[in-house]
Formats: structure tokens, C-alpha cells, sequence
């Protein structure tokens, strides 16, 4: 067999689905034979390779066991002169593949190969080519002064900047999203290092098949896409330790001896501050908005009530020092999780939810404020006017950091866009229905022709691409990858790249869209999901659910549990949803198929409809709708048909 592809998934069916399409496209010439090694993913990736890809085969594995360890159990199978390690966030050329392969048989002292690399964007990606990170080229990297003199072959050496991007060239390291690697020079240099859980193991890798006297080749007569940081988001303090953590390894491992001990001392306190600067700046980005929103309420309110002590009663400090220790930041603590819970701090932003969560919040303190004692009464007045400063604060922080443009802190993140479809008029159809069922907002959507035979509902064909998007001002452009070959694709967004455009490619026979905005990003997704259980709010509401459930349950269990049939199964139940154990609606049972995991429901979806109870495909259909667009009512109304049916 001439080549063994292998990916490794974890929890992104959508990009793997893009990818393994590209795929298959790319070895229909070629004796080949593909892997998707699954590390334990949620999210339906096996299920979904299992029904639209027959001929890949798939090994499942019951927990992540990291990049390395995976690959190195489908190398152990692999029948290939030749091996692959793939990215599932890719998408590679119909002849990708052929033009790696046939440079490789021309060139038997090549050991690896790795391609040029863009980004969702169309931008050249840097790690497409490196060189070996000795101490001396991490001190350049980690120091600034690689991005400083970025054409310097001294300082260069990271990226190796200096070298053409367009230009075949023998390089020291070649990125794991994409490195084709002779099955003898894998042999001579031994499997990945399992040490390395994510990150740094291709650095090794590279380095050992050197060693064992082969040559590291950038070959950049094909081009691949790489969204680039798909299993491990890039804002993750997760990512950050993967990270540093494999730099660490490999400067132990091959820079920790002899003369270079001192330098590894200096690159190991570099990678310690390095990591400590990266953890502290996500902190401080996810942490800035909730603690202007503190800081300011309680000046808003400490304000407030020196006011009103001089104007009411005369006295500008009625108010005891016990009041603004405690009584205070309890308020806007409550006001703080109360727009938590409304998503008011998920990207992104929304006023609405800012007002949704001050208005909650102030409900909630004052219904605790008629249960407390009388000389914990201080003032209604405080508690109302406090609410509108604070919902006024709420909503002048996020004016301002919207007004910053940065993007995290966008207020207008769904602007309506100018977007260009190109593809054949059925597949333009089908990605427009997609676009108008997950209420993307659009200005105009226009449609451009993958062949230059089209009628007048294209504005043109694909090769005019530049000029349309020109003329009409376009944000977006997506690729139909049914109708355009991939090679296509990519050399329109080379075209295009720098124009501010984005870029997206809808893959056949799915509902997602996929694309990114840049290499410091996670890919975006269009999927249609019209109010998806796994989101973010969405998880945190059904959690709100089951804590506020079984904290009735507990305060009225004098009262239920003399009717309750068997009330000892209800019991362990309630800690185990309190304690995030169970949740009190779930599946009917945990094999999943396509649909997000849940945990183990007290009850399950199908209780509230007993006409699906005895057939398996009603049942996934109910299950099914309940995840694509959940409501808080439907777990009430099933948590109390189920509750009250068992007591009878």
C-alpha cells in the first residue's frame, strides 16, 4: 500500500466531516488507506464517520490519550510506504497528496514533507516551515526578537522567515497538522514521544528523523487550509500549559546536557515567565468586564447611599460601616450572578441579557430582603435606584469596550453582511436555506457560478471572483465544496487574501458552514441548531434547573415525601443532580448518536410522550428536537409528568 492518512479527532465532527471529504477526494488515484483515531469525543465524530464514510476506518478510544499516543496506535496498523499525520481541521487538494507522494519517491534521502499551510483566511501560516528550536533560537522567539528582524537569518531561525514561502527548501521542522513521512525514516526514528500530550511532539519527532541521517523538507507546491486550533482553543489557560509544557519537554530532553545546560536553565525561567504572562492576560480578559461591573456598581451604590443618608435623613453617614462591608457587596454580588446566569458575559455581548440579569437579580434581593429580620431592613430605595445605577454601569462598560473594537467585546458581532455563495444554483439553494434557518443576518446574498455556464441568477463565474467581490463589497464568500474542487477553493481565497473578506466552505450533504477569521482564532461555524442544548447558555440554564429543582424538593420534602411512591430512589437522586452527577432530564439512554451528551437524566426526554416509549425511532426524533431547541419549560413539564406519574 502506498499511503496511510491518519487523524486524530477530538470533539470537531464538523471539521472532520470537511476534512475527510477533501480526503477522499484526494486519494481516488492512490493506493491508500485512511484512519480516524477518536479520542473519546462527545459530540457524534464516530457515528458520523460510521454512517457518511464507509471505507475509513475508525478506532475508538474510551478517554483522550493525547496526539501522540493516538497516532502511534494507528501507525502500529498503518500499511503504508508512507504516513500521513493529519489535522481534522483541514482541507487538502485534490492532488495534494500525489504531488507529496511523487516528490517523495524522486527524493529517497527525504525523510519527511510538510506543505505550505494558509489559514481560514488565506494567510501564508508561518509554522508551515521552522527551524529547530535550539536554546539559542527559543531565546530569539520567546524574546521578541525573531518577530522584530523577522528577515534575519540569525534571528530568523524560528520561523525560518528568511527563506521564500513559495520555495521548495530542507527545513529542521515541520507542523503536525500536515507531515507526509517516509515509513523507513519512521522505522529508523521511532514512534511519537508519548511525553508529549499535545504540542512539541512533532518538533521531536522532525529532530529524531534527522537524527537518524534523513532530510526535513518544505514543499510548497501545494496548499492546504489549516483553521488552526480547532481541538484546543487558543483562549484556553488549557492550551496555554499544553504548550509551554512541550517546549519544556523538549529543551529537557535534547538541551539539557553538557554545554547547553546553562542556556536550557535561561529558556526554562523564559518559558515559566512566558507561560505566567499568558495565563495572567487570558485572566485579565475574561476577568475585566465582571470586575469594572463590581468595581463601578459598588461606587454606583456607596454613592448612592451617601446621598440619600444627606437628603432623607440628614446624615451622610446614616449608613453603618456593616452596610457597605457586607450588606452592599451582597447586592451586586447577586446582581453579578444574576447576569452570569443570563449570559450577559457571553460573547457575543448583549444588552438585553444585561438587562434581563439586573432585573432578576433585583427580584431576587428583594424577595431575601422581606425574609430577613427587620434590623437587616435598610432601604427599598437603595435596593430600586441601586438596580437602575447598577443596570446603567452594566450598560455603560459595555458600551465602551464595544467601543474599543475589540472583538471580544463587540456589541454588534451579527452586523448584516454582503454574502457571495458560489457554487451550482442547487447547492447555492441549499447553503442560502442553511443561512436564512439559523437567522444569520445578511444584507444581500448573492450567488456566483462554480462554471462559467450559468444562467442570470449568477452574477458570474468563480474565476471573476475578485472583481464581484470588489464591486459588491462582499464580507463573506462561501465555497460550495461539492460543486468547487478544493485546489479551486484555495486559490481563490490566495486571491482574495487581503481584501478583509471572509471565507467559509460548506461541505456536501450536511447542514454546517464552516470557516475562520484568523490564526489566533477558533473556526466559525454556522450550524443549524436553532437553540442547541450544548450551549453555553443553554448548559447553564438546564444547570440552573436542576439546582433550583432539587433545592424545592429538599425545602418541601415534608410535604412530597408521604405521597411519593418509594421515596428512597428520589432521595440519592437530588444529590446526585445537586452535585452535577445526573441531571433530572436526559436521554433514554447514554448511547448517543449525532446528538450532544447530556448527563445521566433522572428522567428521560420520552416520558412526556407516551406514544414514543416503545419505539426506539420516535424516541430519537423527540430526543433529537429537545436538543436542537431547548426550553427550560419542556424540562419542567417533563420533570413534573414524570415526578407525579411515579407517585401515583
Amino acid at each position: 500500500m502506498k499511503l496511510s492518512v491518519i487523524i486524530v479527532n477530538y470533539n470537531v465532527k464538523f471539521f472532520l466531516d470537511q476534512c475527510l471529504q477533501s480526503v477522499i477526494g484526494a486519494i481516488k488515484k492512490i493506493d491508500a488507506e485512511v484512519f480516524v483515531v477518536d479520542n473519546n469525543s462527545v459530540d457524534g465524530s464516530v457515528a458520523m464517520v460510521k454512517e457518511k464514510f464507509a471505507t475509513v476506518k475508525v478506532i475508538e478510544n474510551h478517554k483522550n490519550i493525547g496526539f501522540s499516543a493516538a497516532n502511534n496506535i494507528a501507525i502500529k496498523k498503518a500499511a503504508g510506504n508512507y504516513i500521513l499525520l493529519l489535522n481534522p481541521d483541514t482541507v487538502v487538494e485534490e492532488d495534494t497528496f500525489t504531488k507529496c507522494l511523487d516528490y517523495l519517491d524522486k527524493h529517497p534521502e527525504a525523510g519527511a514533507l510538510g506543505v505550505k499551510m494558509i489559514d481560514g483566511k488565506g494567510k501564508f501560516l508561518p509554522e508551515s516551515k521552522r527551524g529547530l528550536p535550539t536554546p539559542q533560537v527559543s531565546f530569539y522567539k520567546i524574546f521578541g526578537l525573531s518577530g522584530l528582524f523577522p528577515k534575519s537569518k540569525e534571528f530568523g531561525r524560528y520561523h525560518l522567515s528568511f527563506l521564500p514561502a513559495n520555495q521548495t527548501n530542507e527545513v529542521d521542522v515541520l507542523c503536525g497538522a500536515f507531515m507526509m513521512i517516509r515509513k523507513k525514516a519512521l522505522d529508523a526514528a521511532g514512534l511519537l514521544d508519548e511525553t508529549f500530550f499535545m504540542y512539541g511532539e512533532d518538533i521531536d519527532l522532525s529532530y529524531r528523523i534527522q537524527k537518524a541521517g534523513f532530510k526535513i523538507v518544505y514543499f510548497p507546491e501545494t496548499t492546504i487550509i489549516h483553521y488552526k486550533g480547532e481541538s484546543t482553543k487558543k483562549s484556553s489557560l488549557n492550551y496555554v500549559y499544553l504548550f509551554y509544557k512541550a517546549m519544556q519537554i523538549f529543551a529537557q530532553k535534547h538541551f539539557s546536557y553538557g554545554k547547553a545546560t546553562w542556556l536550557y536553565r535561561i529558556i526554562q525561567l523564559a518559558i515559566y515567565f512566558r507561560a505566567t504572562l499568558s495565563v495572567i492576560k487570558r485572566l485579565a480578559t475574561k476577568a475585566i468586564l465582571p470586575l469594572l461591573d463590581f468595581f463601578f456598581m459598588y461606587v454606583a451604590v456607596y454613592s448612592l447611599s451617601k446621598f440619600w443618608g444627606h437628603f432623607w435623613f440628614e446624615n451622610m453617614n446614616y449608613y453603618s460601616s456593616e452596610f457597605y462591608l457586607a450588606i452592599v457587596p451582597a447586592y451586586i454580588g447577586i446582581w453579578f450572578l444574576s447576569l452570569l446566569f443570563s449570559g450577559a458575559y457571553d460573547h457575543p455581548l448583549r444588552l438585553r441579557s444585561t438587562f434581563n440579569g439586573i432585573i432578576t437579580g433585583t427580584i431576587i434581593i428583594l424577595v431575601l430582603y422581606a425574609l430577613l429580620p427587620k434590623n437587616y431592613h435598610f432601604s427599598r430605595v437603595i435596593i430600586l435606584f441601586g438596580a437602575m445605577l447598577a443596570l446603567c454601569v452594566a450598560i455603560l462598560n459595555r458600551v465602551i469596550l464595544s467601543a474599543t473594537g475589540i472583538k471580544r467585546f463587540s456589541l454588534y458581532p451579527n452586523q448584516r453582511k454582503r454574502i457571495i455563495v458560489t457554487g451550482s444554483e442547487e447547492e447555492c439553494t441549499r447553503v442560502s436555506s442553511i443561512l436564512k434557518g439559523i437567522n444569520i443576518p445578511f444584507d444581500s446574498l448573492l450567488y456566483v457560478s462554480a462554471s462559467r455556464d450559468h444562467n442570470h441568477n449568477f452574477l458570474g463565474s468563480v474565476d471573476q471572483l475578485p472583481e464581484i467581490v470588489r464591486i459588491h463589497k462582499a464580507d463573506e464568500v462561501i465555497f460550495c465544496l461539492k460543486d468547487l474542487p478544493a485546489s479551486e477553493i484555495i486559490s481563490s481565497m490566495l486571491r482574495l487574501a487581503g481584501t478583509g473578506c471572509d471565507f467559509k466552505i460548506a461541505p456536501s450533504n450536511t447542514d454546517s458552514i464552516i470557516g475562520s477569521n484568523s490564526i489566533n482564532t477558533a473556526g466559525d461555524l454556522y450550524v443549524f441548531n436553532a437553540n442547541p442544548v450544548a450551549s453555553a447558555k443553554n448548559s447553564r440554564l438546564k444547570r440552573t434547573f436542576d439546582i433550583t429543582v432539587s433545592l424545592l424538593l429538599l425545602v418541601l420534602l415534608p410535604i412530597w415525601i408521604w405521597k411519593k411512591n418509594k421515596p428512597r430512589r428520589v432521595i440519592p437522586n437530588i444529590f446526585s443532580v445537586l452535585f452535577g452527577k445526573k441531571t433530572w432530564v436526559g436521554y433514554s439512554s447514554q448511547k448517543l448518536g449525532n446528538e450532544p451528551t447530556l448527563k445521566p437524566g433522572v428522567f428521560s426526554i420520552n416520558q412526556a410522550f407516551p406514544e414514543s416509549r416503545n419505539d426506539e425511532g420516535i424516541t430519537k426524533k423527540f430526543e433529537l428536537a429537545y436538543t436542537q431547541d431547548y426550553r427550560v419549560i419542556n424540562d419542567f413539564r417533563i420533570f413534573v409528568k414524570a415526578f407525579f406519574e411515579q407517585s401515583q
